[in-house]
């Protein structure tokens, strides 16, 4: 008997899912049936407004063509008139002539005669019958107002439903990466003259090849390309490839996304390491602030004892996205914090090969700030550029104005315009570390130097602030001069 029961609650329950599914599924049917009413309305009104447009149009223009032929006509009419009176003034005049000539001829015996026959003979000579010209000055042919719409008829009799368009197929050849610009570029397997516009998506992400279907990174989008490439503008490549598709669109439908194409977007990117900078520095994601009251050791322990100091670090935010094997394996890093007058803050990423660049913009009323790299094993007393540890360009806004080059407790004075946003290369291999304008690109000063250890992105500021732009590519510009600079030796890249 349990059974049974057992049995008949199981039927009961797979025939209640059953119904359940095909009273969705009848809902689902009425809701389409609804839909197609209202979008075969909307497809017929769209259609009766083409229409409408194109019977306008074509009014327009026969109303513009039958005013040519009605100007056209007026203005022959006009002339063959005019010519025509000219013409019936003319021969009246000449019969007059001729009726007086025949008269004179009869009374030749007049005494008369020759003065008569002389006053004919000049009025003949400029009779205005002798003065007009015998051909039609306009012509009574209209040929050229002729029209033939066959070429037309049969483009009308061709008139279709708007096809789907094709999926684009974007050209990796003819894209490129520079910059922390991306300009793509692709085209339609087949001519179609009716696409009206191109949608992209792209997102960025850190695995190879084809895009996975789930990312953590949503599909950005841009509409209303009419143009088959587009070039992204000031991007920031803080993951290393970035996924691309595109769609073409008529004016009813877009077609399927182009097959996505992955690029790589190689750049430098880092966090502040604020676990070891110096406690007067206020370090959030890439911005730093002096606090004059960040140095109470009541306060420190307090954060530290509540688990607040070691989630400033860079190593433990959430918003990181990308592990990087060079990146400081913990918050500490193995290193004291820098104290003292040493108010310094590193990168947390280390620099062991390659060519790295990356700004940093700063407060101009700040009374000292440095910027450059540094050994990790820079001492927690040891200020930028003052040991053979550390390489930086250094501004005193503090009584005396200056702006420097540092390594070594060796400082060079820097005669160029001291710029409020700086850019920074660094060759790990060729030893070479130099200064930009990053505006306009001019070199500041560079360093050529044989590091023997992987160096830190290193800053200091006192009573100021700064931020720090990652994920920038080398400029195609710097790279430029780099090469130049790297060909000659230059002339400013030792202290003296």
């Amino acid at each position: 008997m349990g059974d049974q029961k057992d049995a008949l609650r199981k039927i009961i329950t797979t025939l209640a899912v059953k119904n359940e599914e095909i009273q969705n599924f009848i809902y689902a049917l009425k809701q389409m049936l609804q839909n197609v009413e209202a979008n075969s309305t909307k497809v017929q009104e769209d259609l009766e407004g083409e229409f409408q447009s194109l019977y306008s149009l074509l009014d327009e223009l026969k109303d513009a063509m039958l005013m040519k032929i009605k100007q056209d006509r007026a203005s022959r009419t006009y002339e063959l008139q005019n010519q025509l009176a000219a013409c019936t003034k003319a021969l009246e005049s000449s019969e007059e002539l001729l009726e007086t000539a025949n008269q004179t001829l009869e009374g030749a015996e007049n005494h008369d005669f020759h003065q008569a026959a002389k006053q004919i003979k000049d009025s003949v000579t400029m009779a205005p019958a002798f003065r007009l010209s015998l051909k039609a000055k306009v012509s009574d042919n209209m040929s050229h107002l002729m029209v033939d719409f066959t070429q037309e008829r049969r483009m009308l009799q061709s008139l279709k439903f708007l096809p789907v368009p094709s999926a684009p197929e974007i050209d990796m050849a003819e894209s490129l990466v520079a910059d922390n610009c991306v300009t793509l570029v692709w085209g339609m397997p087949d001519e179609d003259s009716k696409i009206d516009h191109y949608v992209l998506e792209y997102r960025k992400t850190n695995f190879e090849g084809p895009p996975r279907v789930k990312e953590d990174q949503p599909w950005m989008v841009i509409e209303g390309i009419k143009q088959t490439e587009y070039t992204l503008t000031g991007l920031k490549f803080d993951m290393k490839y970035m996924n691309f598709r595109v769609k073409a669109c008529n004016k009813a439908v877009a077609g399927e996304f182009s097959e996505p194409v992955t690029l790589e977007t190689r750049a430098f990117m880092f966090r502040l390491d604020a676990s070891t900078c110096h406690q007067n520095l206020k370090v959030e994601e890439l911005s730093v602030e002096w606090d004059a009251m960040g140095g109470k050791v009541q306060d420190i322990k307090a954060r530290e004892k509540d688990g607040k100091g070691r989630t400033a670090s860079p190593v433990n935010s959430p918003a990181r996205c990308l592990q990087s094997p060079k990146r400081m394996p913990s918050a500490r890093g193995g290193r004291d914090r820098f104290t003292a007058e040493s108010y310094t803050v590193l990168g947390d990423t280390l620099i062991d090969g390659g060519d790295h660049y990356w700004e940093v913009r700063y407060d101009r009323d700040s009374k000292a700030f440095g910027v450059g790299v540094a050994y990790r094993t820079l001492g927690k007393f040891d200020q930028l550029g003052k040991t053979s540890s550390s390489w930086c360009v250094h501004l005193n806004n503090w009584l005396q104005v200056s702006f420097t080059a540092k390594h070594n407790n060796k400082a060079k004075i820097l005669d160029v315009p001291v710029p409020d946003c700086i850019g920074v290369y660094c060759n790990f291999h060729e030893g070479f570390l130099s200064f930009y304008n990053a505006r306009t690109k001019q070199l500041l000063h560079s360093f050529k130097a044989k590091f023997t250890q992987p160096v830190l992105p290193a800053f200091m500021v006192w009573c100021g602030s700064f931020h720090v732009y990652s994920g920038l590519q080398v400029p195609s510009a710097v790279k430029c001069l780099q090469k130049r600079n790297s060909a000659t030796s230059s002339s400013n890249a030792s202290l003296t």
